[in-house]
């Protein structure tokens, strides 16, 4: 551009590097190199894993998380006061005792919980092992073993290190979400971006895998009937949740265990594999529940 004879040349937009840009680069680099690079041998399958944590340290972040998270669903109830809490805890107990997760490193920190909320339909673990099921659950079940079926498939989440692996995943996350942020700062449109990178990482966190449910069934499976219950109860287990799918309240469970009627097809192959002659009759449905 010319002024009296003189040219000024307009500062280029494109000029020098973008420092957003290469600051978010760096930010995703660094989540990934922290995701890669921290992991453990999972002490029962064997299998590597991306784990940012150690087995002591799971342990201490699930009883630490425990009282917290037993609040949010009416607290737990004590088992001394109430038949139900103790006969959950004695069910998760023989559980561990008289399968192979009493070899686990978690062993001797499985603790069982029964929550005071009737109305949610749920039941989870915390790393470490702390397993919770809600009122809501234990009333919809019909006995022991049903019961043995929901614990055992928890106590296969916490032995297959399932909460460990998300927690990283949700940390690889939050670093790429602000990867995006960082590189969309002052644009409009890289905001929405953000955003949306965000509710993607939220959403991807809400439940385990497929892989991870398949490996909870097949574990459970194995605990119940080393145990001695009917390993076939738990085809009933799913039953129980795909009729609880059916209300007007979606089941809180069906959340981070979804897709019971595609379990209860898995869960039936299983059994046909593992028990091709049917699944015997020396097994025990235990005690009713109602």
């Amino acid at each position: 551009m010319s002024y009296g004879g003189a040219y000024y040349d307009e500062p280029s937009q494109n000029r020098g590097p973008n420092l957003r840009l290469v600051a978010a680069l760096i930010v995703a680099a660094f989540g990934f190199i922290i995701y890669m690079t921290h992991t453990e041998v999972n002490p029962v399958t064997g299998k590597k894993q991306h784990i940012g944590m150690s087995v002591d340290q799971e342990k201490a972040l699930g009883l630490e998380a425990a009282p917290e998270m037993a609040a949010k669903m009416g607290g737990a109830i004590d088992p001394r006061r109430d038949p139900r809490a103790a006969f959950v805890a004695r069910v998760g107990r023989k559980l561990v005792e008289l399968s192979e997760a009493r070899s686990s490193p978690y062993a001797d920190n499985f603790h069982f919980y029964l929550l005071d909320d009737p109305q949610t339909v749920n039941a989870f673990a915390l790393p470490g092992g702390q397993i919770f099921i809600t009122e809501g659950l234990y009333d919809k079940l019909a006995d022991e073993a049903e019961l043995a079926g929901v614990l055992g498939h928890e106590i296969g989440h916490v032995v297959n290190r399932h909460a460990a692996e998300q927690m990283a995943k949700g940390r690889l996350g939050e670093m790429l979400t602000l990867a995006v942020g960082i590189g969309a700062s002052g644009d409009r449109r890289g905001q929405s971006a953000a955003m949306a990178a965000a509710m993607v990482n939220q959403m991807s966190q809400l439940h385990f895998s497929r892989d991870d449910e398949s490996e909870a069934d097949r574990y459970g499976l194995r605990y119940m009937a080393q145990a001695g219950y009917d390993p076939s109860a738990m085809m009933d287990v799913m039953k129980v949740l795909i009729e609880a799918s059916k209300g007007t309240r979606q089941p809180e469970i069906l959340a981070t265990h979804p897709n019971p009627g595609r379990r209860l097809e898995e869960i039936r192959s299983i059994l046909g594999e593992t028990y091709p002659s049917g699944v015997p009759d020396s097994f025990t449905r235990g005690r009713p529940l109602r």
